[in-house]
């Protein structure tokens, strides 16, 4: 099949969206893989978040050396403000974002746009992998389908609360039309997952594409990541919080649907649960009481629940119950294992 790669008499233009904050020795790979994409119509936004290393400086060179790479400064605000500055300025039909320690193959965008404009569809997603700080590749987090598929936006929605989707808008490709109304939530982590389950019920469907052409650097010290077992990351509260809002939005649109997104939620919860430090399992920490009240008051969704594991099912009930000395006896299990 031969496809049209253009739109209003004209060639279709990608805008690529990368923020970037104190990234200088990864920059460079960054662009350089969107830079080198087979397809070639693309326009590069850098929206530099008040880097305080070289970072913004290095983004103003490579623009020197590229026409198609334009670059914006502004106060830190973090990833959603800097992406949603870059959405403001995208001039492209379709808009794309690489994270600014990732990288990606050339012929990603290329296969991303070939499956929207052969499918007629507003959005199409590429799999990836995730390489750690030695080089090595961990086990998949999203594992790729054996071939090309089309999902059902009822279905996305469906993988998604089974914690079996892909939410990183990094892995799609989306038409402009539907970020001009909607944003990243600013001020906020699990960004991704909160604008997707806002978009899903817009549209009919979504191109899956088997190749792992997106490459994830997982790097301690980002937004998610830490070794320090007494820090403890806001995007924990944050998928509680977006958990409550999917519910919201699965009862208006996919009614059939909310037995898995009681259970998203429940799962959600657990993961917070066995992530919050013991210190901070007080009566002054009013989230943490919510969730704990929250776990107590649905015992029932619980343990009838179909999609929870019997394992998910007793650290939930014990968690409502008496979560501290759960908590204690989890860590000291979990020490072992690492021994």
């Amino acid at each position: 099949m031969v496809i049209k790669m253009e739109e209003a008499g004209r060639p279709i233009l990608i805008s690529v969206i990368v923020p970037v904050y104190n990234v200088f020795d990864y920059l460079s790979r960054c662009v350089g893989s969107i830079q080198k994409q087979t397809y070639r119509n693309l326009e590069i936004i850098l929206v530099d978040d008040g880097s305080t290393d070289r970072s913004g400086a290095l983004a103003e060179k490579l623009a020197l050396e590229d026409r198609r790479i334009r670059v914006f400064h502004k106060e830190n605000g973090g990833s959603s403000s800097a992406r949603n500055l870059g959405i403001a300025k995208a001039k492209g039909d379709y808009i794309g974002f690489v994270d600014s320690d990732d990288y990606i193959e050339p012929q990603m965008y290329e296969r991303l746009l070939g499956a929207v404009l052969s499918g007629s569809l507003l959005m199409a997603q590429i799999s990836r992998d995730e390489i750690d700080e030695n080089g090595h590749r961990m086990p998949d987090v999203c594992p790729p389908p054996e071939k090309e598929e089309i999902w059902e936006c009822g279905h996305f929605m469906r993988e998604l609360l089974l914690h079996r989707g892909d939410c990183s808008f990094c892995t799609k490709l989306v038409h402009g039309s539907l970020l001009k109304e909607e944003r990243f939530p600013e001020g906020e982590l699990n960004e991704d997952f909160y604008l997707l389950v806002k978009l899903l019920p817009k549209i009919p469907a979504v191109a899956i594409l088997p190749e792992q052409e997106y490459h994830v650097f997982y790097r301690y010290g980002s937004n998610t990541r830490t070794r320090n077992e007494n820090e403890f990351p806001q995007v924990f509260t944050d998928i509680v919080i977006n958990a409550d809002r999917v519910y919201d939005i699965v009862a208006q649109n996919y009614p059939s649907l909310l037995p898995e997104a009681v259970r998203f939620g429940l799962f959600q919860r657990l993961d917070y649960m066995l992530h919050i430090p013991i210190a901070l399992m007080n009566r002054e920490n009013h989230f943490y009481c919510k969730v704990w009240k929250y776990l107590r008051e649905h015992r029932e969704d619980i343990i009838r629940s179909p999609y929870l594991t019997r394992k998910n099912k007793v650290y939930l009930l014990l968690l409502g119950t008496a979560p501290r000395f759960v908590r204690k006896v989890h860590k000291m299990l979990k020490g072992n294992r690492n021994e």
